[in-house]
């Protein structure tokens, strides 16, 4: 490939970039030294009449690659293992006289030395980690190949082409798009930089295309089901629309590493035109609000179809969709949900909460914010670039939060060198480790401008690092990959390692105790539902032989799920006698008048209870976010739960509120049962039920689920789901 197409540039010779898997130029089909002597006729030497892929979902190269899942006509294989294709002939194929390849190419500049030219010679023997095309059958005018690609091969669309020498020359195939091979990762190769040793884990991270991602509060926590889709019909090629979209240099394509980053900058729509856009204003009115989303097929095949960024994501979101794009593409991936996760703080292992003299949060000079839950993803990987230990799970974020190297976007960042303090290891470690490790300090204002460190919390940031368990929809904690136990001296250790790496405290809160008070305060918040007045319940424990009067304040705001207050919608001091070795209940009534017409999507609700105790002048804080109980959609199917048999959905809502609820859109979706589908309904009037039917025709049997999401002006955030078992068509 020695002649492609190149310019001169200020007396270098250069080929222009290759960065596109869609652009593609035709080889020549005859490529002929000198002229051909007269009456020589070139049909007469060996001529490729045929080739045959064996591309069907029950044929061996899907099977056996793992690929059958993939709703897609074309060969797709994983890189670093054997393939058979068929050629066959215009006269049987002599090995002795005749000779022949099979050619890869990607892109439209393709270059042997960059890999995206692959002449694969025809061997006696396969060579492991090397391209090679061995004949395993030579009948009558067919030749059979086991064809074993490099574990190291570029991933996505080859074109494939059969090139036969002569003596005038080279004769090539040509251009065919039925041959096209697709080309993946191959967690099941050992030489692959993603291979998974553990097939269960394998079959969750790579192959499952139904998760579960968790959300909501710590002491309350959601979860919701999420459909990733990634066999879905034209899901493959978006993903790789998507690197194409990023203009990234297709001989970096087969390195999990760079494929990994590219994606956490393209997942989100900040400075690259990338899939989504973030909203956190809980204004959506060009757009489909975040909770509305019941997968990630809808918003990428949106994003390939117009292709402008998807209106709107948050953190959820775009996790789904970037656990789509790694599992597609072969990378072992997986969603994480980190419970109090702190943010917007440049790598700082600091939270600054500053109150005022009376105790209340001081919203002018506290700028840090705890988020109530954050997710992110982890790719499975080895880090050659990095010293032996750091590869296995990488953690990657596309929610646009921090510029890292002029673009938003975060990892691939070791997981085991965050939980060990060794931030200096590329990219973002800093970042992901203040994310796990800040700590909460308590600092009063006085009016005489001095700052007076109140408490440090030193537990509350990353409280809980969670996933889906393997094999089920259950939790599985995963803290410990993240951070030692607090106290231990391991975790002493690894915050010092972070700190001689450059990880930033802005105040020494070393040794920062406070003298107990003789008082004690905590506060609960009953079971909160949705439309409904529920109580607060202060309860104040007097431990000594003193009597006490207390001020006392409570604040209830409604919160965006990222820690920041949109609302007060509830203000009330009291004041309280405490007598010795007593203790008093203080109940307040909260009105569903008073939070209802400010709710944010997710009906988050924080407390802020401070009480001031007038004799010692110690001041007790507490916080609690709640999550309001929101109704949840019914779904019911009838008729055979089985392949190619016609089903009936029936989704059904009640609305609970005693207000109609207008422009409602029902979503439903069901990787390998149906399509993703939507219906609006303009309103739902006090008590009453819609309801929607769809007849679906499932394609793939198995543990199945459906799962539904309701959105309207006034209430969100409400899902549904159900488990289906799909029979197999029985076998006649």
């Amino acid at each position: 490939m020695s002649d492609t197409p190149a310019s001169t540039f200020g007396g270098r010779r250069a080929v222009p970039p290759n960065n596109s898997n869609a652009a593609e130029v035709d080889l020549p089909t005859e490529e002929l030294q000198g002229l051909v002597p007269r009456g020589v006729n070139l049909k007469d030497y060996l001529n490729v009449t045929a080739v045959h892929l064996f591309k069907e979902r029950w044929d061996s190269n899907k099977i056996d690659h793992h690929t059958d899942k993939y709703d897609n006509n074309k060969l797709i294989v994983r890189r670093g293992q054997t393939f058979y294709i068929q050629i066959d002939f215009n006269r049987p194929y002599d090995p002795r006289k005749d000779l022949f390849r099979v050619e890869y190419v990607i892109g439209r500049y393709p270059q042997e030395n960059k890999g995206t030219y692959i002449p694969v010679p025809v061997v006696k023997e396969l060579q492991s980690g090397k391209w090679g095309a061995k004949v395993i059958m030579n009948e009558d005018r067919s030749v059979r190949l086991s064809v074993q690609s490099s574990p190291e091969c570029i991933v996505g669309k080859f074109r494939m082409y059969v090139a036969v020498w002569t003596p005038y020359g080279i004769l090539r195939t040509r251009r065919d798009p039925e041959t096209d091979t697709y080309i993946l990762f191959n967690p099941w190769c050992e030489e692959d930089a993603v291979y998974l040793d553990d097939e269960k884990e394998r079959e969750e991270y790579v192959l499952n295309d139904i998760g579960v991602i968790f959300y909501g509060d710590f002491k309350d926590i959601k979860s919701r089901s999420w459909s990733y889709g990634q066999f879905e019909d034209g899901i493959l090629d978006t993903c790789l629309y998507v690197m194409d979209k990023a203009e990234m240099d297709l001989s970096g394509r087969g390195n999990p590493i760079k494929v990994s980053r590219v994606g956490s900058a393209m997942v989100n729509a900040k400075d690259d035109e990338g899939v989504l856009v973030g909203s956190w204003d809980n204004v959506y009115a060009y757009g489909i609000p975040p909770s509305a989303w019941t997968g990630s097929v809808d918003i990428l095949l949106e994003y390939r179809s117009s292709e402008t960024p998807v209106r709107y994501g948050q953190c959820w979101v775009f996790a789904g969709v970037f656990n789509t794009f790694l599992r597609c593409l072969g990378i072992p991936a997986r969603v994480i949900t980190n419970y109090f996760s702190a943010h917007d703080n440049d790598a700082n292992l600091q939270m600054d909460i500053f109150l005022e003299e009376d105790g209340n949060v001081s919203s002018k000079l506290t700028k840090n914010s705890v988020w109530n839950y954050h997710c992110w993803n982890e790719a499975w990987m080895t880090r050659p670039d990095l010293p032996v230990g750091f590869g296995g799970w990488q953690a990657v974020d596309s929610t646009p939060q921090e510029n890292s190297d002029g673009m938003y976007r975060c990892g691939p960042a070791s997981v085991q060198a965050v939980k060990h303090g060794h931030v200096c290891f590329q990219f973002d470690a800093p970042f992901v480790f203040a994310e796990v490790n800040s700590d909460l300090v308590y600092i009063t204002a006085k009016q005489d401008g001095t700052h007076v460190v109140e408490a440090v919390d030193a537990t509350h940031i990353g409280k809980l690092i969670v996933t889906k368990q393997i094999g089920g929809d259950g939790m599985q904690d995963i803290t410990d990959t993240y951070k030692f136990q607090e106290g231990q001296e391991e975790e002493r250790l690894a915050l010092e390692t972070a700190l001689m790496y450059g990880a930033k405290k802005t105040l020494n809160t070393e040794g920062v105790v406070k003298s107990r008070s003789d008082v004690t305060m905590n506060f609960d918040v009953e079971n909160a539902v949705l439309g409904k007045d529920f109580k607060v319940t202060i309860t104040f424990q007097n431990n000594s032989s003193n009597l006490y009067t207390i001020l006392a304040y409570l604040s209830g705001n409604i919160t965006f799920y990222t820690g920041v207050s949109k609302k007060e919608f509830k203000k009330e001091s009291f004041e309280e006698t405490l007598d010795p070795f007593s203790s008093k209940k203080k109940e307040v009534l909260v009105r569903a008048g008073e939070y209802m017409s400010h709710l944010l999507e997710q009906g988050f609700l924080h407390f802020f209870v401070t009480a001031r105790i007038n004799e010692s002048r110690d001041v007790l804080a507490k916080q609690k976010s709640i999550i309001l109980t929101i109704p949840k959609i019914t779904i019911k199917v009838r008729g055979a739960a089985m392949v190619g048999s016609d089903m009936v959905v029936t989704v059904e809502f009640t609305n609970p509120l005693k207000e109609t609820l207008q422009n409602v859109w029902i979503h439903l979706d069901g990787p390998g049962v149906m399509r993703p589908k939507r219906k609006v309904f303009r309103e739902i009037r006090p008590n009453t039920t819609v309801q929607w039917e769809e007849v679906c025709r499932p394609w793939v049997s198995g543990h199945r689920k459906l799962i539904a999401s309701m959105t309207s002006d006034s209430l969100r955030h409400v899902y549904g789901e159900l488990d289906l078992q799909i029979q197999r068509r029985p076998t006649m």
